[in-house]
């Protein structure tokens, strides 16, 4: 018979279950949709909806150079705070802006786009951050190759991002209605549906496991506001005297300016005049539809430097393209033509922008392990700058001008990131045996 002394006296206690990084990776993708198809469809709106002085687009100004300064302290926020925690605190600036467009005045816009600046810089910084750990996680739990897995990982949630575009302009088409005498109906209906879809987006975030030790210790640790002060300007200096980055902050910088000329001159100076106001929604829904194929594509195929240098090639050449045929021979035309036309040049500008969105993110998440959030911060910096750029300058200069400041800012990028590339890849050949 068994004695008690053969019995365990303690229970053994099974080992914890590792995160599902795939599951995590889903949550975030959904949460993000739910987040920006209220978000990217109310900041289409916004010129058309806050008329009076301007003050939607000068919201929008505001909002994204508050983005950048912010980037700068958004890394030391991520590492205090955790990616996880930093990325429900971001949503809660979004959530904001939305809610301000229900009584809109400077009095609510201006303080909200400011607040707004903060929290996108720390959802962003903690999106990128969360989704490349995720990655490395992954590819370590499952022997698999991490420059492939972190691609993958980003084309997915790229494509799912992308959609918002897509969801969002059909809301809006299925809830604004044209009233009399030019004004639009629904506007509170559609915002009040657009805090919902925000607010589920926030639960969900809140599903997400945390990711590694390191941000859990960052969490606990007691510091000094000075000496994270200093640690976090220190870091941020001594990334920028990483030659890498700086070849690559000039694709970050265009990155930026791609996302703008869309918002702010795409849809004025090329749709508009053809498809009219009623129009914008459809064709940044087909804009949506092609970003999102190119990000799941391109994540698909990253593997390594050597893949993202050919996508990213491929990208450039056709917004390039785009832009040569815009400024050198593209006018107006009516009919069937006419219609397609605009459409067709948001699809190729789609696909550009998927290309580079899921790009840069594995390019950083590459190059900069050592540093991820400052990484991104960086990415948010300089992508902000240029947005708010295009959104400040954009009223006072000639479409013409425009179109040569892109293509000017894409061919300095482009050889800054080949002269990158060809260098990481000659000093990896130069270390192997």
């Amino acid at each position: 018979m068994a004695t008690d002394e053969e019995s365990p006296l303690v229970a053994e206690q099974a080992p914890p279950q590792p995160p599902n990084h795939r599951r995590d990776v889903y949550l975030l993708c959904w949460a993000f949709l739910l987040i920006f198809l209220a978000y990217g469809a109310v900041q289409n709106l916004e010129s058309t909806m806050n008329t009076e002085g301007d003050m939607g687009t000068i919201s929008l100004g505001i909002l994204y150079v508050s983005f950048a300064i912010f980037s700068l302290v958004a890394s030391m926020v991520v590492k205090k705070m955790g990616s996880k925690n930093a990325l429900i605190l971001g949503t809660t600036g979004y959530w904001l802006f939305i809610a301000a467009n229900l009584k809109p005045s400077w009095y609510t816009m201006v303080p909200a786009s400011l607040y707004m600046g903060f929290a996108a810089s720390i959802i962003w910084v903690g999106q990128g951050t969360y989704l490349t750990s995720t990655a490395t996680s992954h590819a370590n739990d499952h022997k698999l190759h991490e420059g492939t897995v972190i691609g993958k990982f980003n084309g997915e949630f790229w494509g799912m991002f992308a959609c918002h575009q897509l969801v969002g302009n059909l809301v809006t088409l299925a809830l604004l209605r044209d009233g009399e005498g030019g004004t639009t109906s629904g506007t509170t209906l559609l915002l009040i549906v657009f805090l919902i879809s925000m607010t589920l987006g926030t639960i969900l975030m809140c599903f997400l496991s945390k990711r590694n030790s390191k941000e859990e210790r960052l969490e606990g640790s007691v510091n000094t506001v000075s000496s994270s002060v200093g640690s976090l300007l220190s870091s941020m200096l001594n990334l920028l005297f990483d030659k890498r980055i700086l070849l690559v902050i000039p694709l970050i910088a265009y990155s930026g300016l791609q996302l703008a000329f869309v918002w702010a001159e795409y849809t004025k100076e090329i749709v508009n005049p053809v498809l009219g106001e009623q129009g914008v929604g459809g064709a940044m829904a087909i804009y949506g539809v092609f970003d999102a194929i190119s990000s799941l594509a391109a994540g698909r195929f990253t593997s390594g430097l050597s893949s993202i240098t050919i996508i990213v090639s491929g990208g450039m050449l056709i917004q390039l393209i785009v832009l040569l045929w815009l400024l050198l021979s593209y006018s107006v035309v009516s009919g069937i033509l006419g219609t397609i036309l605009p459409l067709l040049i948001g699809a190729l500008w789609g696909i550009g922008n998927g290309v580079l969105n899921t790009q840069l993110s594995a390019l950083l998440g590459i190059l900069f392990k050592h540093d991820l959030e400052g990484a991104f911060a960086q990415l948010k910096l300089w992508q902000s700058a240029s947005i708010a750029v295009v959104f400040f300058i954009s009223t006072s200069i000639s479409f013409q001008a425009m179109l040569v400041i892109m293509v000017v800012a894409l061919c300095l990028s482009m050889g800054g990131f080949l002269f990158l590339t060809l260098n990481v890849e000659k000093a990896v050949a130069g270390r192997a045996p």
